[in-house]
């Protein structure tokens, strides 16, 4: 299984450059595991948050974005402090979630 995701601030209908994401596992009993924090390139894009080669489980995963961080780069005032995206992998594909995000809103679905 291989995930990705890309973040699009939609109020400048830019990417999101620069943007903290953390990816976390469930584990059993509902702890949770770290699998590291990376940062969205020029294109608003975290290509292998988990590549092919390491490989990932089926389960629940978490995605957290640091969205006031990023606005606050911009001096731009946001209601959100962090947007968490919760998911279950089922199967050996790739899966992507994209995050479309401004400073009163965001949407997210499964992307391909």
């Amino acid at each position: 299984m291989t995930l990705s995701t890309h973040v699009l601030d939609t109020s400048t209908g830019r990417p999101a450059q620069g943007m903290k994401v953390r990816l976390e596992f469930r584990k059993p009993g509902d702890s949770w595991t770290d699998l590291g924090t990376f940062t969205t390139d020029a294109d608003g894009r975290v290509p292998g948050l988990i590549a092919g080669a390491r490989g990932a489980a089926p389960g629940t995963y978490r995605l957290t974005f640091s969205v006031a961080p990023y606005f606050n780069a911009l001096s731009i005032g946001t209601f959100y402090t962090d947007v968490t995206i919760e998911f279950v992998v089922r199967d050996d594909t790739h899966h992507h979630v994209p995050l479309l995000v401004s400073p009163y809103s965001y949407s997210t679905y499964r992307g391909s």
